[in-house]
């Protein structure tokens, strides 16, 4: 396992920082990518001092045009070759299409879509050339249903899973694993970038701890599975959704988004 390295995106906290504690404690050599570079000193620290393991960290906003071509253009200079890649970066807003800002509608479209097809683009060919390796893009429950209120974020969560359902038709029998998690609301800095800590979903309803969805998602990758959805309440809603009719289940979708005192 030595020889083994996963990327990560969106590694600075939350659930990509609990995935690469996962990585790190199996002996993968980690590259973290991250907004912040004093925070993934940090973690790079922590999981070196807990594991042993090699880290290397880059500091970059995937939100840039051009970042997935930046980050795989410094890859090969230095020489590393990825046998996980882990789309995990990505962001959500809270409010109205009509009034949110352009900068926030597109950089999810940037983050949550274009960096992650992009990364997958570069690096796939590389893995079915050796004829092994692992993706796992990170999608959300958000992605079964339409989300009045986060509209952009649930439809770029809904092509992640699309995109990710076929591209593991694609490659099925390369022995290259496409993945898509699906995790639920779940306890992070998401919520609170996203303006939603006093929606219904995190105020009233609830949300899981990053650590067990984290290693859900890590254990369906292991095992090969396409999808991946955390929590058995989160599963009986995916799949409750395709029975319920979409004005019904978008009604609720509304319904979990609005803030609450």
């Amino acid at each position: 396992m030595e020889s083994k390295t996963a990327l990560i995106t969106g590694a600075s906290g939350g659930i990509g920082l609990e995935l690469a504690k996962l990585f790190g404690r199996d002996g993968y050599n980690l590259i973290l990518v991250a907004r912040s570079a004093e925070k993934l000193k940090q973690v790079s620290a922590e999981l070196q001092g807990q594991f042993g393991t090699k880290v290397n960290t880059i500091a970059l906003d995937l939100a840039a045009a051009s970042a997935a071509q930046v980050l795989c253009d410094r890859l090969q200079s230095d020489g590393f070759t990825i046998d996980v890649l882990v789309n995990n970066a990505g962001f959500g807003a809270h409010g109205e299409f009509a009034t949110m800002t352009e900068a926030e509608i597109l950089g999810q479209i940037q983050l949550n879509i274009t960096a992650l097809t992009h990364l997958t683009r570069l690096l796939l060919p590389g893995m079915l050339a050796r004829r092994s390796g692992k993706i796992m893009n990170v999608a959300s429950t958000a992605a079964f249903q339409p989300g009045p209120l986060m509209a952009v974020y649930y439809a770029s969560k809904a092509y992640v899973l699309s995109f990710s359902e076929a591209l593991a038709n694609e490659v099925a029998g390369s022995g290259v694993v496409v993945n898509c998690f699906c995790p639920g609301a779940t306890d992070t800095g998401f919520q609170k970038r996203a303006g939603m800590e006093n929606s219904r979903l995190f105020k009233k309803i609830g949300a899981m701890k990053a650590e067990p969805v984290a290693r859900d998602g890590y254990r369906g990758l292991m095992a090969g599975k396409t999808l991946v959805i955390s929590g058995l309440q989160n599963w009986l809603t995916a799949e409750s959704v395709r029975f319920a009719p979409r004005r019904l289940t978008t009604a609720v979708s509304r319904w979990v988004a609005e803030k609450v005192k």
